[in-house]
């Protein structure tokens, strides 16, 4: 999905920057931001039960110390899923920027 979005984004920087917006391809990229706001809420969801499994592992662990284990695996997974939350969110977010110079080039 990183590859995926850096790649669209650099396709549509340099749409805007050589001035070959048009309106359906705005409208395209309205879809796509569409597209990217889904993919977005169900790793949100995923990243909030890999956080309450994280919180059962660590109550497990008070009871059974091999939790712990399960707990630490689950942290350093965890760990990578909300860095790549953290960019698919960014990089979401720099699609709104794009939409926004888009609709104000076709404005002018």
């Amino acid at each position: 999905m990183k590859i995926y979005l850096n790649d669209y984004i650099k396709l549509v920087d340099e749409r805007i920057e050589s001035k070959k917006v048009t309106e359906s391809f705005k409208e395209e990229h309205l879809i796509k931001i569409g597209f990217f706001q889904h993919e977005r809420l169900i790793h949100l969801l995923v990243t909030l039960f890999y956080v309450l499994f994280l919180f059962i592992s660590l109550y497990f662990s008070t009871i059974i110390p091999n939790f712990l284990i399960i707990f630490f695996l689950l942290l350093i997974i965890l760990l990578f899923y909300v860095v790549h939350y953290f960019r698919l969110e960014n990089g979401v977010q720099y699609l709104y920027k794009q939409y926004d110079k888009m609709e104000e080039m076709l404005n002018d």
